[in-house]
């Protein structure tokens, strides 16, 4: 089991939390990473650019002039690629990016990075992440206790508090738990949650 040590809102050590070794001690596997955020990334494009061919573009078809005789080069027609405001050749079309990767390493992914941010002390566990208002200023107050960069906090939605009061930090964001993803995981220096938060993670990582 691996021991890690519960503060309050207050930045005080309150208790201790075993969590085990499994999902929490788990071997940094930069490989996985890099493919779980490449299928993260993937998964999120639009793929809706998209081009005309010279069947799509507007224009005559009829022959520009005759085939021989005129020293000028053959052609068939103004929307012809060769041309300008012609087709494209081999443009992009709308398509699906995602791909689909198989759920057990997408958890390891996850696994690995919240066991690199625990060892690397960048992991904070907190009793319950309760505000008293929703302002901005007084949770960035509340949060300045906390030694961080950047920092995502995952919590649940309901905790309307935490969630509409983070929007207009820069160097925050709060999302739920359900919502959690590899790419916020790395991008965001530290991470901070609530024991609630953690015992649900752990039935879903196991």
């Amino acid at each position: 089991m691996v021991k890690v040590k519960v503060r309050n809102i207050k930045n005080k050590e309150v208790s201790e939390l075993e969590l085990p070794e499994a999902i929490f001690d788990y071997p940094l596997k930069e490989h996985l990473i890099y493919e779980a955020v490449k299928n993260f990334n993937a998964n999120q494009r639009q793929g809706t650019a998209c081009t005309k061919t010279r069947s799509e573009v507007a224009g005559s078809g009829k022959k520009m002039w005759k085939q021989k005789g005129t020293g000028r080069a053959r052609t068939g027609g103004v929307r012809s690629p060769l041309w300008r405001k012609g087709g494209i050749s081999f443009g992009p079309k709308p398509r699906d990016y995602s791909y689909a990767m198989p759920k057990k390493a997408r958890r390891n992914a996850i696994k690995s990075v919240l066991s690199d941010k625990i060892r690397n002390d960048r992991l904070f566990i907190l009793d319950e992440l309760k505000l008293d208002s929703g302002k901005t200023k007084d949770t960035i107050k509340v949060l300045s206790r906390f030694s961080f960069d950047k920092l995502l906090i995952i919590d649940k939605r309901d905790n309307n508090d935490l969630m509409l009061s983070t929007r207009n930090i820069p160097h925050i964001k709060a999302i739920d738990v359900g919502e959690m993803n590899i790419y916020d995981s790395l991008k965001y220096n530290y991470i901070m949650l609530s024991v609630d938060v953690v015992k649900k993670l752990m039935e879903v990582l196991k």
